[in-house]
C-alpha cells in the first residue's frame, strides 16, 4: 500500500484522500472509530486515537477539499469570465469607450497569453513599476511587487520586468539585478479562482521528519515532496503529470547563478502560499546541507504568510537563522485571516517564529512577535476587524489618493472587495495591494533598525514607528 512508503521518510503522518471519500463517508467520520477505512485518512496505527479527537477538523478539510473538487471547473470558468471582463474594460480604456467601441466595431479584444493581460489579483491593483523612493538593496526593494507580480503569465511578467524593472529574468521568475548583483526569486500564492491552490490551503495533512519536525502537508506536497520518498537529495525532474518539482528545479538553477567564482546572492518572497513556499526554501536547503546557498541566501520576506509548522520546526529554523544569518522578514497587514491559520492551538500547535512587520489600517507598522489576536476565531476582534473593513472603503477611494498621489487609487475591481469586506474582513484584508502600500509608505525608521541589529533572528519586541 501507498500508505506503508510513508515510513520511509516520516515515522508520523496525517495524510487526507479527499478524492476518495464519498458524501456518506464524511458524516461517517463524525461517529466512527475506523478512520483509515477506505484509505480516507492516514495516519500510524499508533497515532490513530490522536487524530480521532481531531474527527470535527478532519471532517471540515475533507468537507472543504472535496466542495473545492466539485467546483474546480465552475471556479475556472467564473475565474476566466472575470478576468476577460476585467482585461476588455482596461484594454478599451473604460467601460464607456468600451461601449462606443462596440458600435463602431472597434473593440479592442484581449488576448490571455498576451504581454497585457492582467490576472484577477494583478486587476485588484495595477501597479507594475518599483517604487522610486525605495532604492537597490533596501530590504523593501522588489518584496512585495514580485510577490505580486508572481500571479502574472509569463509574457506579462517578461515585459514587466523588460520595459518597467530593467532586469533579466529566468522562467521560474527569478529575477537578475545587476545592480546589487542580487537574484529575487518569487513563489506565487493561491489564484483565487484555483480549486487546488485553495485545496493546498484548506488540506490539514501533516508529515513529521525527526530533523524539522511536524510541517503542513498541503505546502511540502506544494513546494516538491516525493511522495514515496520524502525529501531525497536529487530526484529525476522530468516530473510527474508534466509538472517540475518546484523545490529541485530552482535549487539546480540556483546553483547555475551561485559558485564560487562570484559573489551574487539571493533573496526569496512570496504572498499567502507563496510565501509558506518560500520560507520552507530554505528550510529544505538546510535539510539537504546545501551550505553554498544558504550561505547566498540574503533573506526571505513574505506578506500574508500562513503558519507552516509546529514548535520544532520553529526551533529548527531559528537554528538556520542563527547559523547562517539571514533575514527573515514576516508581513502581517491588520486583519489578514490567512497568517492567522492554521490555528495555534491544542488542535494544531502551529508556530509563527521570526520578525513579524505587522500595520494597522494606516499602514502604521510595529515589529513584534506575533500579529494582534493570533488565531483568526477572535471574540475580541470582530468588532474592530469591521470597523477596520469600513475604514478602508473610504481610505482607499478617497483618503489615500489625496493625501499620497493618484497611484494609491484603488480599482473599481478592489472596491467590490472591500465591500465584501464588510462581512468577511480577513478575506479582503488579504489582498496585495495593501502589502505594496504598506512597504511603501512605512517608516523606513524599522528597517533600519532590523537591518543593524546584531541578531536578525531576534524579535526587537513592540518598536513603535
Amino acid at each position: 500500500m501507498e500508505s506503508m512508503s510513508f515510513h520511509k521518510f516520516s515515522g508520523n503522518y496525517l495524510v487526507l484522500r479527499p478524492t476518495e471519500v464519498s458524501v456518506f463517508d464524511l458524516f461517517r467520520i463524525l461517529w466512527s472509530h475506523d478512520l483509515e477505512e477506505k484509505a480516507i485518512v492516514q495516519c500510524p496505527p499508533e497515532r490513530l486515537q490522536e487524530n480521532i479527537r481531531r474527527k470535527w477538523l478532519i471532517f471540515m478539510s475533507l468537507s472543504s477539499q472535496k466542495l473545492l473538487l466539485l467546483a474546480a471547473e465552475p471556479m475556472r470558468w467564473i475565474g476566466e469570465k472575470l478576468e476577460m471582463w476585467v482585461n476588455l474594460v482596461s484594454l478599451n480604456r473604460n467601460v464607456f469607450v468600451l461601449f462606443l467601441n462596440l458600435l463602431r466595431g472597434k473593440v479592442k479584444m484581449p488576448d490571455r497569453r498576451s504581454e497585457v493581460f492582467m490576472s484577477f489579483i494583478g486587476g485588484l491593483d495595477t501597479r507594475v513599476e518599483l517604487d522610486k523612493d525605495i532604492k537597490p538593496g533596501d530590504c523593501r526593494y522588489f518584496g512585495a511587487m514580485a510577490a505580486k507580480l508572481s500571479y502574472e503569465n509569463e509574457a506579462f511578467v517578461r515585459r514587466i520586468i523588460r520595459d518597467y524593472w530593467k532586469k533579466n529574468n529566468t522562467q521560474a521568475f527569478m529575477v537578475y539585478d545587476k545592480t546589487t548583483d542580487m537574484i529575487i526569486v518569487a513563489f506565487r500564492g493561491t489564484e483565487p479562482f484555483n480549486a487546488d491552490d485553495w485545496s493546498t490551503d484548506l488540506d490539514v495533512s501533516w508529515f513529521e521528519l525527526d530533523e524539522m519536525g511536524k510541517i503542513h502537508g498541503g505546502f511540502v506536497k506544494a513546494l516538491g515532496l516525493v511522495m514515496e520518498k520524502g525529501w531525497p537529495p536529487y530526484v529525476d525532474n522530468d516530473n510527474r503529470h508534466g509538472h517540475l518539482l518546484a523545490y529541485y528545479t530552482l535549487r539546480e538553477k540556483l546553483k547555475e547563478k551561485l559558485n564560487p567564482a562570484n559573489k551574487t546572492r539571493f533573496k526569496v518572497t512570496g504572498h499567502s502560499l507563496g510565501g509558506a513556499l518560500s520560507i520552507l526554501f530554505p528550510a529544505v536547503l538546510a535539510l539537504h546541507k546545501e551550505r553554498l546557498l544558504l550561505e547566498r541566501l540574503e533573506g526571505v520576506y513574505t506578506f500574508g504568510q500562513p503558519r507552516v509548522g509546529d514548535k520544532k520546526f520553529k526551533e529548527f529554523m531559528e537554528i538556520q537563522l542563527r547559523n547562517y544569518g539571514f533575514r527573515y522578514l514576516r508581513y502581517v497587514y491588520c486583519n489578514d485571516m490567512i497568517p492567522r491559520t492554521p490555528t495555534d492551538d491544542l488542535a494544531f500547535l502551529y508556530k509563527h517564529f521570526g520578525n513579524c512587520i505587522y500595520f494597522n489600517s494606516f499602514y502604521k507598522g510595529k515589529i513584534l512577535e506575533e500579529e494582534p489576536h493570533k488565531n483568526y476565531i477572535s471574540l475580541f476582534a470582530w468588532i474592530p476587524r469591521h470597523l477596520n473593513a469600513a475604514c478602508e472603503l473610504v481610505r482607499g477611494r478617497i483618503l489615500l489618493p489625496l493625501i499620497k498621489g493618484a497611484e494609491y487609487k484603488e480599482t473599481w475591481l478592489l472596491m467590490m472587495l472591500r465591500l465584501w469586506g464588510l462581512a468577511f474582513p480577513g478575506l479582503s484584508a488579504h489582498n496585495t495591494q495593501d502589502y505594496v502600500n504598506a512597504t511603501r509608505l512605512i517608516s523606513r525608521r524599522i528597517y533600519h533598525q532590523l537591518q543593524h541589529h546584531r541578531h536578525p533572528w531576534k524579535i526587537i519586541n513592540g518598536k513603535q514607528e
